[in-house]
C-alpha cells in the first residue's frame, strides 16, 4: 500500500449511505478511542455495533486493544457514533484510508469530534496516567508529504488549504479542564507530535521531540484533526499518558504498559468525556 490512495467521492459516499441505513438517528458527536481504551464505548446506551470489515470502504483495525467496531447509540443525551478503536499508517494503510471513517463521520452530520489516544509523555511533569489536552500538534508525519488532503479537493467539503490555527477547539478544551479539575484528574494541555511508527522512538527522537517543543508523542490522531477540521469539525482530544519517556535514563516503553495504563486511564477519559458532553 502507497502512502496515497485517491479514494473517489463514491466510496465515501456508499460508506456513508450503508450505515445511514442501520441506524435509527443522525450522530451529532463522534468519538475515536485509542490504545486500550476502547471500554469507554460500554458508557454508550441503545448502541448499535457495526464492524469495520462489514462497512464498505472501511479499513480492518489489526492491533490488540483495537476491536475495529462502530457504536452508535446515547451518550449523556446526545446521539453519538463511536470509533471503538482506529487504524494507523503503520498496519500498512494509506494516509487516506486512516481517515476515511473520519469523512465518512462528516457525511452523517457530525460536528463535533472527540479523540482519545495513548501517548508517551515527553514533558518531565508529566506522570503514567495523566490526561493532556492536545493544544496543538506537530504533525512530523504530515510535514513530509503524507497529508491526507493531498490529491484533488472536493470543494463541498472543505477548502483547498485549511487553516489549522485552532484545530483544537478553545471551548471544547476548557470544557474538558473544568471537567478534569472538578473530578481531580491529572490533567495538563500540550503538544502531541505525530511520527509513523511502528517502532518506538530511539531515545535520540525523544531528546529531539523535547527540543522542538512536543508534550507528548504518538502514532495516530493528527491525520484525522487535519481531515475533521477541512470537514468544519470542532475537534477535542486528549491524550492518556501511558508511560514517560527520559532520553538520559530511558527504559524502552512497551506496547503492554500502553494497554495496562488503559486500565487506570479508561475511567479518567471516561469521566472527561462524559462531564464535557453534558457541558456541551
Amino acid at each position: 500500500m502507497h502512502v496515497h490512495e485517491a479514494i473517489p467521492r463514491s466510496e465515501y459516499e456508499a460508506a456513508a449511505a450503508w450505515i445511514r441505513e442501520r441506524i435509527p438517528f443522525s450522530p451529532r458527536i463522534g468519538l475515536v478511542l485509542g490504545s486500550g481504551l476502547a471500554s469507554l464505548a460500554d458508557a454508550v446506551e441503545g448502541s448499535i455495533a457495526l464492524a469495520f470489515p462489514e462497512i464498505p470502504g472501511f479499513p480492518a483495525a489489526t492491533v490488540e486493544g483495537h476491536p475495529g467496531r462502530v457504536i452508535v447509540g446515547q451518550l449523556e443525551g446526545h446521539p453519538v457514533m463511536v470509533l471503538q478503536g482506529r487504524v494507523h499508517f503503520y498496519e500498512g494503510y494509506s494516509v487516506q484510508r486512516i481517515t476515511f471513517p473520519i469523512r465518512v463521520m462528516q457525511l452523517l452530520g457530525i460536528r463535533i469530534l472527540i479523540l482519545t489516544n495513548a501517548a508517551g509523555g515527553l514533558n518531565p511533569a508529566f506522570r503514567p496516567g495523566d490526561v493532556m489536552i492536545l493544544r496543538d500538534h506537530i504533525g512530523l508525519f504530515g510535514m513530509a508529504g503524507a497529508n491526507p488532503l493531498r490529491g484533488p479537493n472536493e470543494a463541498d467539503w472543505g477548502p483547498r488549504f485549511p487553516d489549522l490555527s485552532r484545530a483544537y477547539d478553545p471551548e471544547l478544551r476548557a470544557l474538558a479542564r473544568e471537567v478534569a479539575e472538578a473530578e481531580g484528574i491529572p490533567i495538563h494541555e500540550g503538544v502531541y507530535a505525530m511520527l509513523g511508527g511502528p517502532s518506538f522512538e530511539t531515545p535520540a527522537e525523544v531528546r529531539f521531540l523535547r527540543l522542538i517543543g512536543a508534550d507528548a508523542v504518538g502514532m495516530s490522531t493528527v491525520p484525522e484533526v487535519i481531515v475533521a477540521c477541512h470537514g468544519g469539525m470542532r475537534v477535542l482530544a486528549l491524550s492518556g499518558i501511558s508511560n514517560v519517556l527520559n532520553p538520559d535514563a530511558f527504559e524502552p516503553p512497551s506496547h503492554e504498559e500502553v494497554l495496562q495504563a488503559g486500565q487506570v486511564l479508561v475511567p479518567r477519559l471516561t469521566a472527561i468525556i462524559r462531564g464535557v458532553l453534558r457541558r456541551i
